[in-house]
Order: C-alpha cells, then sequence, then structure tokens
C-alpha cells in the first residue's frame, strides 16, 4: 500500500502517517526503488491500534504502548496495556466512591449553624487529608468560597465544608476544575443531587468510551504480535 491509502483507511492524513513511522508507531516501510514508501497489513493496523490507543489512554502513552509491541519483549508490551487497564479500572472505583460519597454529603442535614462551628483552613485540611494551598485554590477558582473573620482570615461554615466534601470526591472522581467552576453554584443554590449526579454520568460515559477505544486497540493489537 502507497501513504495515501494507509491515510484513507486508517483516518489519517498523509502527513501523520509518515510522522507515525517516524516515530516508530509504525515499523519503517520498505522503499520502491522510485523511493516511494511501500506499506503492509502490519501499518494498517499499527496505525488503526495508536488510533484506538489514543481515545483510551492519550497519545503519549498510545505510542509507547504500539512502539513497545514492536520493539519490546512480549511480556513488556503486555505490562504496559495490563497497566492502561488498572488505569480505567482505577478510574471507574473512584467514580463509584464518589457516588456514594456525593450522596451522603449532599443529604447531610445542616441545623442551626453557629460561629464555633466553623473551621478554619488548616482544619479543613487536615479533615479532608488535602494541603491547605488546595484549599485556598478552590476559593481563588469560585469552587468553594469561604467566608472571612474580622481579621481577614478564611473560616468555612458547616455548609461551605459540605461544599468541600463534595468537590474533594468530584476531583478524586477525575472531574476537572473548569466543569466544577460551573457545577457548584448551581448545587449551591438548589441543593439538587440531580445535578452532581448528571456530571458524574458525563464523566462515567467518557470512561466507558475510552474502555471500549482500549478494548478495540487490543483486539488490534493482537494482530501485530
Amino acid at each position: 500500500m502507497r501513504t495515501a491509502e494507509i491515510a484513507r483507511r486508517s483516518g489519517y492524513s498523509v502527513q501523520q502517517v509518515r510522522n507515525l513511522e517516524r516515530d516508530g508507531v509504525l515499523p519503517a516501510a520498505a522503499r520502491t526503488a522510485a523511493g516511494y514508501r511501500s506499506y503492509e497489513e502490519i501499518h494498517l493496523r499499527s496505525a488503526l491500534a495508536y488510533r484506538a490507543l489514543a481515545a483510551g489512554v492519550g497519545p503519549v502513552e498510545a505510542k509507547k504502548i504500539v512502539r513497545a509491541f514492536h520493539r519490546d519483549p512480549f511480556a513488556e508490551a503486555l505490562a504496559l496495556l495490563d497497566a492502561a487497564h488498572a488505569g480505567l479500572d482505577a478510574e471507574r472505583a473512584d467514580l463509584r466512591e464518589a457516588r456514594k460519597a456525593v450522596r451522603v454529603i449532599s443529604r447531610e442535614p445542616i441545623g442551626d449553624v453557629r460561629g464555633s462551628d466553623s473551621m478554619g483552613v488548616s482544619e479543613l485540611a487536615s479533615a479532608l487529608g488535602l494541603r491547605p494551598s488546595t484549599l485556598r485554590h478552590w476559593d481563588a477558582e469560585r469552587l468553594v468560597v469561604p467566608g472571612r473573620d474580622q481579621r481577614g482570615t478564611r473560616r468555612y461554615t458547616p455548609s461551605q465544608v459540605r461544599d468541600a466534601r463534595i468537590v474533594h470526591q468530584l476531583r478524586l472522581a477525575g472531574y476537572r476544575v473548569e466543569p466544577l467552576r460551573a457545577l457548584m453554584p448551581e448545587l449551591r443554590r438548589s441543593r439538587r443531587l440531580e445535578d452532581v449526579a448528571s456530571a458524574l454520568a458525563v464523566r462515567d460515559a467518557a470512561i466507558t468510551a475510552r474502555s471500549r477505544a482500549l478494548f478495540d486497540a487490543t483486539a488490534t493489537l493482537s494482530l501485530i504480535a
């Protein structure tokens, strides 16, 4: 096959195919007498495996895995693939825990709030197992905004502590700061568990899509091993 055919069948441009060969994702192509690249089925399968892996674990790790199947002992290549599957499994476990925790946290009743019930940055950070700088970052990003005492020191009310716990669980589940910035004000206004559940459902769908991509990549890699 010529470069253009590999590009067409793999969904890449001609230049991207050349780049993948340069990066070792595709084995070095043979050359015709006229100097044109001549590709075989293994090159197409390598390109397809990389495409699926990139969707599952990102382009950097995808290149590492496909190169390993071409160059490294089989056991080492399989170990990289195992690690990719384990990473997704860990993300799923974090998501399950986040769902449980957010459901419990969101339903915690808050009765009369007294000034003595509030917590400082260090106290809350210690309770959550975070660095104080993380809470300050969440404040700057408007995720969890505490009040201030007369000296200007941050103080977290029970409801703000609950917000911090929710953000902590969502961050553990892999939720990025930017979507959380949009979600938390809505949650504070409505206190609707459905808002958080919807956000976690989006995350779940993304993990499932990446898992499917990794599944497809594994099947294709089996043909080049």
